[in-house]
């Protein structure tokens, strides 16, 4: 079954882009206009996200969303076909503060946020020559769960499992690396998470990204992606520590959450609003684990 649905995605992915995108707006009016698919979600979270911006204009931002998600969706599938030169055409990035680290021979933790597209930033960091670790989430669905991790790997990235990231790593635990994280999951357990201001809302976040990069004392970059143009995204990596043994718990995360923020305030619409980011409420018996301000 597997080879069927894979041959039939491959014939579809040796569409030009321009053809695809039609695809991108039938699925955009049907999930948008017809299912409302987790529309309530979506418009929750932009709401808290902009409680300034007037109904008219957190509509605007849910309406394109949905048109940049299922795009994300249409492109990872070009993935299966489309040639490094012509995703190097579609793709740039300022990687310096992330090519410096690397030069230097030391491995490193890049945090990324659910901003698209991340499959394809996957795809170009590897093809800039850097040897890439990615962490992920398998899916329950075998089929596709193999098609997924085929998208991902196809120019060289290795995917390892978040949940047996211990002993995904051992391989590599000798040999320089950059470990891909995209770190913005609501965690399973709040009262173990990193609590801190997030749009100006206590929002949960996962200690592992950060406790992991302690303990190697890693640097550690995050990446943010922007979109000039249809098919078109620019990466951008902003260096968060050079050392994260030296900084108190949770301020690195309190950095990536800010460079986080920052980032989908330029482009809104960028962002995966349909994962339900604020599920968990912020409760008193969750204090210790507040992140305060600090002067980096």
């Amino acid at each position: 079954m597997y080879y069927i649905v894979f041959g039939i995605l491959y014939l579809i992915s040796l569409l030009p882009l321009p053809v695809l995108y039609l695809l991108s707006y039938f699925f955009y009016f049907i999930t948008y206009y017809v299912a409302g698919y987790r529309k309530e979600v979506v418009f929750k979270n932009i709401g808290i996200a902009f409680p300034e911006k007037s109904a008219a204009e957190r509509k605007i931002i849910a309406r394109r969303f949905y048109l940049h998600f299922w795009d994300n969706w249409i492109e990872s599938l070009k993935l299966l076909s489309i040639s490094k030169k012509a995703l190097c055409r579609r793709v740039s990035g300022n990687l310096t503060d992330l090519e410096k680290v690397y030069a230097s021979g030391r491995s490193c933790h890049v945090l990324l946020g659910h901003q698209f597209n991340w499959e394809w930033g996957n795809a170009y960091v590897k093809l800039k020559g850097v040897s890439m670790l990615c962490a992920y989430s398998p899916l329950s669905n075998k089929i596709f769960d193999r098609l997924l991790l085929q998208i991902r790997c196809r120019f060289g990235s290795i995917m390892l499992p978040f949940n047996d990231m211990g002993r995904a790593m051992l391989p590599y635990r000798n040999k320089q690396y950059l470990l891909a994280l995209v770190a913005d999951q609501s965690p399973p357990l709040p009262a173990r998470s990193y609590w801190l201001d997030f749009f100006d809302t206590p929002t949960a976040f996962l200690k592992g990204p950060e406790r992991g990069a302690i303990l190697g004392n890693m640097p550690v970059v995050f990446v943010s992606l922007s979109k000039p143009s249809r098919g078109h995204y620019h990466l951008t990596a902003t260096l968060l520590t050079d050392n994260a043994g030296d900084l108190r718990p949770g301020e690195l995360t309190k950095r990536y959450a800010q460079q986080l923020q920052d980032s989908i305030k330029e482009q809104p619409s960028l962002y995966l609003w349909s994962h339900n980011r604020w599920k968990h409420r912020w409760k008193e018996m969750y204090s210790k684990m507040w992140v305060e301000e600090r002067v980096a």
